[in-house]
């Protein structure tokens, strides 16, 4: 979560409050304006409360326009109602809510079958508040294990974690907050992910293990993790070191087993150590609900793991946090059950077709270069032609915002800091009619642009919004 500070102006006014609020008589329900900063004095009618904050949230953008998101932003009805019969269970509370501890457990099962565990019964897992706790657990498992094979030399020896630069911020984050060098691999010319060659020569003895990202936020390209193993396993060939992966699949990994069946890149691969996935992503599922999956217990440290009983029961927990609602993962179950692997692969296959259509359409108005095309994710990211010199990315991000739209302009990282792009996300709910309102605005706003003296911003890294 993003970190607030208090208000810079203490007596700022007041919320404003309509005298229409009050439940009968306007002027008898009138209500002194509450304060914006500090606790009211005292309580106000429900009906006022709700529509306060309901007008203030009206200035939210709409979730169902905002192409910058990977974040599930329609679900069925019946999910809904299912998830509000929920809200109030805690997640870890599972002697108390058996049921839902029991849909958490057959969640956990079918990812395994799904991602191709060599015995999905011995695969442990667990849900999470999103990828990004998925991935500091995953990460806290290989750097314990590293310890526990090092013991003589840590905490002497400094651990390291190679990834490439297009890593989710979570990584940098848990590199940080665990003590964890980060090695990270560059961009080269047209290759915005992992190198696997590359990322074989970062690791030492020190390695807690390689990162593959099945999914790029960047571009939405899928990183070739079985490359990936294959130059690990020369590795150990060489010099002895036997360096485990863990497949961020966070988008990816609900993607690539409905469309891409034939592609190598999870437990199949006997270097993959753990898989995490976004529920909340393409999962179909509203955030947030993450997952974790090892390979097998051994692969997830004992003493990591904590037993708690004065909830009732004697209950193991991995995680970051405690208390959660249960809604999430009940409705990750309902969007298993409802759509299974047909229904899966039809929703996915879908939005891929929207976002390769939507690529081709972009690239015909001949003032853009496509780098991705939709066909891994489906994501893509295009930047303007060589040609184009009136405006950039970041004025069609800002123009764009005009008509409701939120696209993201951003600059990529080593060693392409000279190359900014766009990039559209397709999810579930984005269907062709919005994709066909996209490119009129698109088509209507391309030759205003054209006639701009020269790009209007000023200054990229503050005009950048890069959102996962």
């Amino acid at each position: 979560m993003p970190l607030h500070q208090g208000p810079e102006k203490p007596d700022e006014r007041p919320v404003s409050v309509n005298p229409f609020f009050g439940e009968a008589n306007p002027v008898g329900g009138m209500t002194e304006a509450p304060p914006k900063h500090r606790l009211p004095d005292g309580p106000l009618p429900p009906n006022t409360a709700y529509q306060v904050v309901h007008d203030e949230l009206m200035l939210d953008g709409n979730a169902r326009l905002n192409l910058a998101t990977f974040v599930t932003t329609w679900m069925e009805p019946q999910a809904g109602v299912l998830m509000s019969e929920c809200r109030d269970k805690n997640m870890i509370d599972k002697d108390e809510y058996p049921r839902t501890a029991e849909l958490e457990r057959r969640c956990v099962a079918m990812l395994a079958d799904l991602w191709n565990a060599p015995d999905p019964a011995s695969t442990v897992g667990c849900s999470t508040t999103g990828s990004s706790e998925a991935c500091m657990l995953a990460g806290m498992a290989l750097k314990r294990r590293w310890m526990q094979r090092n013991a003589d030399r840590y905490p002497g020896a400094r651990p390291n974690l190679v990834m490439g630069v297009n890593v989710q911020v979570c990584w940098e984050k848990f590199c940080n907050f665990w003590e964890v060098e980060a090695r990270q691999v560059p961009m080269e010319g047209e290759r915005f992910h992992l190198d696997p060659q590359a990322a074989a020569e970062l690791c030492d003895e020190n390695t807690i293990g390689v990162v593959g990202i099945l999914g790029s936020t960047f571009d939405g390209s899928y990183e070739p993790i079985a490359e990936l193993c294959a130059a690990l396993d020369q590795l150990q060939e060489r010099t002895g070191l036997d360096i485990p992966v863990h497949v961020d699949g966070a988008s990816g990994a609900m993607i690539a087993p409905f469309l891409d069946p034939d592609l190598v890149w999870d437990f199949r691969l006997p270097r993959v150590s753990s898989i995490n996935t976004s529920g909340h992503k393409y999962g179909l599922v509203y955030p947030g609900v993450g997952w974790a999956l090892w390979r097998t217990a051994a692969e997830l440290p004992e003493e990591l793991v904590f037993r708690v009983n004065y909830l009732g029961g004697n209950m193991p927990t991995f995680a970051l946090n405690f208390s959660r609602p249960g809604a999430q993962v009940v409705a990750q179950y309902y969007t298993f059950l409802r759509l299974g692997r047909e229904g899966f692969r039809a929703v996915q296959q879908t939005t891929r077709d929207l976002a390769h259509g939507l690529a081709e359409r972009i690239e015909a108005l001949e003032d853009f270069r496509l780098l991705t095309r939709g066909d891994e994710l489906p994501v893509f990211a295009f930047t303007t032609a060589p040609h184009v010199t009136a405006y950039d990315v970041f004025d069609v991000s800002r123009r764009m915002r005009e008509s409701g739209w939120l696209v993201p302009a951003y600059t990529f990282p080593a060693n392409r800091e000279d190359l900014s792009v766009l990039r559209v996300v397709c999810r579930n709910g984005f269907s062709v009619d919005l994709a066909d309102m996209f490119i009129e605005d698109l088509s209507r706003l391309v030759p205003q642009l054209r006639k701009l003296p020269h790009p209007l911003t000023q200054n990229k890294e503050a005009a950048t919004g890069f959102h996962h």
